[in-house]
């Protein structure tokens, strides 16, 4: 019996209030809710961060929780082509983490805001009786026609990544392990929203569908194909230093963007990447027809053959 899990958790309230007034917003599916107003758009997203889940206080600093609880956030807006341009913040607390670790917090936080224009207009605070929780709501801005969506990704489509994966399941381990000053940890402790990729990639005609990697491309991959109602396959990874192929398939919160391409326009694309950016833009896959109505991954092996299964390889999950 298949266990329930998350994302039918969310399916399930996608079902719930599908009958609801839409009030003028596009439907749950991607990562941010979009409010269309005439050619611009509004977009929202929220993201918790919970203690022992997505932080270790006992490994992670007040501000590194911070910073990363910002960039998670952003990292939303970034993946459907538009710009982030303020935040409401929530705090839990337990009474020991008001006063020196709050404001050490709020540093990180302001660092991260700072960097990209990002505002706090406002939130909320309380106390905590089981550890610290983080909610954040992010809102972005673009015009209607650079806002990219899981739900548009085509048969023939080149799959690609903006950077190496892996890193940030990589620095886990060694933060589990104590060591918090390897590349590894470094990034893990601290990653980084692609905004300035993500509004580039909004205004570029050959992108169709995208989303961020927050719980891996066995899971963000999935909901493209869920939402496009296609397959794909996969046959090569770009692997971090560090890292194992597991850990760039399935490991999470790398925070790197995943996009679908128009194959007539992908090697001249890529090349505009590399020029923009001064690093490469991966191909890792194609998009293929549906595989019998199942919309899922394929892994090609060495020989050809490819095997239409992504069982034991689920991204994280939290459930």
């Amino acid at each position: 019996m298949r266990m329930y899990g998350e994302f039918d958790f969310i399916n399930d309230i996608r079902e719930l209030f599908a009958k609801l007034p839409k009030n003028g917003f596009e439907g749950i599916g991607d990562d941010c809710a979009v409010l269309p107003i005439g050619d611009e758009a509004l977009l929202f997203t929220s993201d918790m961060l919970n203690e022992d889940i997505h932080f270790l206080t006992d490994k992670s600093t007040a501000y590194q929780i911070g910073y990363k609880s910002l960039m998670v956030n952003i990292s939303d807006v970034a993946a459907m082509g538009a710009t982030p341009i303020a935040t409401l913040l929530s705090l839990a607390l337990p009474e020991d983490k008001f006063g020196e670790w709050s404001q050490e917090f709020m540093r990180g936080y302001h660092k991260a805001s700072k960097k990209y224009g990002v505002k706090l207009v406002g939130g909320d605070t309380t106390r905590s009786e089981s550890g610290v929780c983080v909610s954040v709501t992010a809102i972005g801005r673009a015009p209607l026609a650079n806002i990219k969506r899981r739900k548009d990704a085509k048969v023939g489509d080149i799959v690609m990544v903006t950077g190496e994966l892996g890193a940030s399941s990589a620095g886990l381990r060694d933060v589990l392990a104590g060591k918090l000053n390897t590349r590894n940890a470094k990034i893990h402790l601290m990653p980084e929203a692609q905004v300035l990729e993500g509004e580039w990639l909004g205004v570029q005609d050959a992108v169709h569908a995208m989303c961020d990697i927050s719980d891996g491309i066995a899971s963000d991959l999935q909901h493209i194909l869920d939402e496009s109602k296609k397959c794909a396959i996969i046959s090569e990874l770009p692997v971090a230093k560090g890292a194992t192929w597991s850990d760039a398939f399935a490991g999470g919160e790398d925070y790197k963007l995943l996009l679908t391409v128009d194959k007539r326009k992908a090697d001249e694309f890529t090349q505009r990447f590399e020029a923009e950016f001064g690093r490469p833009l991966y191909k890792i896959g194609r998009v293929v027809k549906p595989n019998y109505d199942v919309y899922q991954i394929g892994l090609q092996r060495e020989n050809g053959d490819v095997i239409y299964s992504t069982a034991g390889w689920g991204g994280f999950s939290h459930f």
